[in-house]
């Protein structure tokens, strides 16, 4: 069996886009592991890992790379092991407050100094329900190595969700 593939596809959004790729995968012999897609501003935006067939990596490669030429911009990698070290304790942060730049660039510096690993962020701005001002949610899942210090990670995201003015919650996976 090949090593997978990952690949990240943008472009502009419409239908059919999935199913496009789903079969130029499978007619190359590849086979769809896992997936993440939405449509951000218009643009389709999707990350995969496929596996090629033994002896149709190339034949992969070539298939969808072609789908360039539909429109489609592509980033496409090996999937490497996982880098850095294991992963001791998996905790789900989520942030709720009225948006304003800088927020997640506050929370990841906080997760970065202490070795924390996002593995998983998905973010989103809308109309608060009574007020209609801006509300910026967030949802990070996040791997916490075994040398990192929750109590000073919590610590360090209160500090932060208190000057701006948005709620933090902390839990496990």
């Amino acid at each position: 069996m090949e090593s997978p593939i990952v690949m990240s596809v943008i472009g502009p959004d419409r239908p059919g886009l999935v199913e496009l790729i789903a079969s130029t995968v499978k007619a190359a012999g590849g086979n769809w592991l896992e997936s993440r897609m939405c449509n951000l501003g218009g643009q389709f935006a999707g990350i995969l890992r496929v596996r090629a067939a033994e002896g149709r990596r190339d034949e992969l490669l070539a298939a969808v790379s072609a789908l360039e030429a539909k429109g489609l911009s592509l980033v496409i990698k090996d999937a490497d092991a996982p880098a850095g070290g294991a992963c001791h304790e998996v905790a789900i942060v989520e942030i709720v407050g009225n948006d304003r730049p800088g927020i997640v660039s506050q929370i990841s510096t906080a997760f970065a100094k202490r070795g924390v690993n996002v593995e998983e962020l998905s973010t989103e701005c809308r109309s608060a329900p009574m007020t209609g001002e801006a509300l910026f949610e967030a949802k990070a899942r996040v791997c916490i190595p075994e040398d990192c210090d929750v109590a000073d990670l919590r610590n360090d995201l209160e500090l932060i969700a208190a000057d701006l003015m948005v709620d933090v919650s902390f839990g496990s996976d």
